[in-house]
């Protein structure tokens, strides 16, 4: 049998923890094998990001055309895209794609508070990539940015999930790592109901990540033939560990444990 294959399009991470980087690495621990279409190079570590350099759109289209030319992808993430310019690349790119399952992470700030998508390029993620997306995975700033209201319980969560959904997303997981408590809950709205998903909240400072790896283990999923909310459980239980146990590598955010699963 072949290897399942899957795609990630994101940004590189010079300090490994986020971006292409934990893509590649979680999608290795799944058993899948990783491709990847570069947009952007950070300079960055676990106390911050000193600098972005996005790719050419011509660089980035001839990446997925290389991909689509000699892979069989089965399912796809897309994470960070930066400009409206490399939204509408990328979407025009994937257009005769057959990529399957498209994970979308609309990374919007790093961990460190760095933008990493510009206001202007957010109506363009709405309009060329949410009606795509499979699954799209927004934390709860994200959440308030793309549906324009303010979250501030469990109905703002499900009425945020419903615009997203009525925009165009097949389902749409809000994750609730910035919430408070003792609990992270995340809320999987899809077309069987809603699934909430609960984890013990950990404090520590080791998270970077955290959004690249779940939203990746999902996309490893789903291109092994997992059905969503089977994928997003595994992910759920991935990141979980990841955070429970971390590297304590670096000064700042450090980055989660991507060996920590074991699902035994």
């Amino acid at each position: 049998m072949t290897i399942p294959q899957a795609l990630t399009i994101a940004g590189s991470d010079s300090g490994g923890g986020a971006g292409i980087q934990a893509d590649i690495k979680t999608m290795q621990m799944r058993g899948v094998f990783a491709t990847s279409v570069i947009t952007a190079i950070t300079a960055q570590n676990t106390c911050g990001v000193n600098h972005i350099e996005m790719a050419s759109t011509a660089s980035v289209r001839a990446q997925i055309a290389a991909i689509a030319a000699d892979f069989t992808i089965r399912a796809h993430k897309i994470g960070m895209l930066g400009t409206a310019d490399m939204i509408a690349c990328v979407a025009a790119s994937l257009r005769d794609c057959n990529f399957g399952a498209l994970v979308l992470d609309p990374v919007m700030i790093s961990k460190g508070g760095a933008p990493l998508l510009q206001s202007d390029a957010i109506a363009a993620l709405k309009r060329e990539l949410l009606p795509r997306a499979t699954l799209i995975t927004p934390n709860l700033p994200e959440a308030e940015q793309l549906a324009d209201i303010r979250i501030s319980d469990d109905a703002d969560i499900a009425r945020a999930a419903r615009i997203l959904r009525q925009q165009g997303a097949h389902a749409v997981l809000i994750k609730g790592g910035h919430g408070e408590g003792d609990t992270c809950r995340d809320w999987l709205f899809h077309e069987g109901g809603t699934l909430t998903l609960d984890a013990p909240r950990h404090a520590t400072p080791h998270t970077h990540g955290t959004g690249c790896t779940l939203s990746a283990c999902i996309t490893a999923e789903l291109a092994k033939g997992a059905t969503l909310t089977d994928a997003v459980r595994t992910a759920k239980a991935y990141i979980s560990a990841a955070i429970a146990r971390p590297l304590n590598i670096g000064h700042g955010h450090g980055p989660v444990n991507h060996w920590a699963y074991d699902e035994t």
